[in-house]
């Protein structure tokens, strides 16, 4: 455990170390795909969560359903 608090220590002082610019670079290219892939994780978990409940027709006529088998919208 210590070993990976140093390790951090080391990323975020390398971080903290840059201009501007290059810094919220790295937090962008780091931070955006990490909210992309916890989202998509999020909406998956619950799109099996409720399908598994039986809670995943919807009741208004026209819309689309999430297809749990392909990941897609039906």
């Amino acid at each position: 455990m210590h070993a990976l608090a140093n390790w951090w220590d080391g990323i975020e002082l390398w971080v903290a170390g840059l201009a501007f610019i290059p810094q919220f670079v790295v937090v962008l290219a780091v931070t955006v795909p990490l909210a992309f892939g916890l989202a998509w994780l999020l909406d998956r978990g619950l799109a099996i969560t409720l399908h598994l409940l039986g809670r995943d027709r919807r009741t208004g006529a026209g819309e689309a359903t999430p297809d749990v088998e392909t990941g897609g919208v039906t």
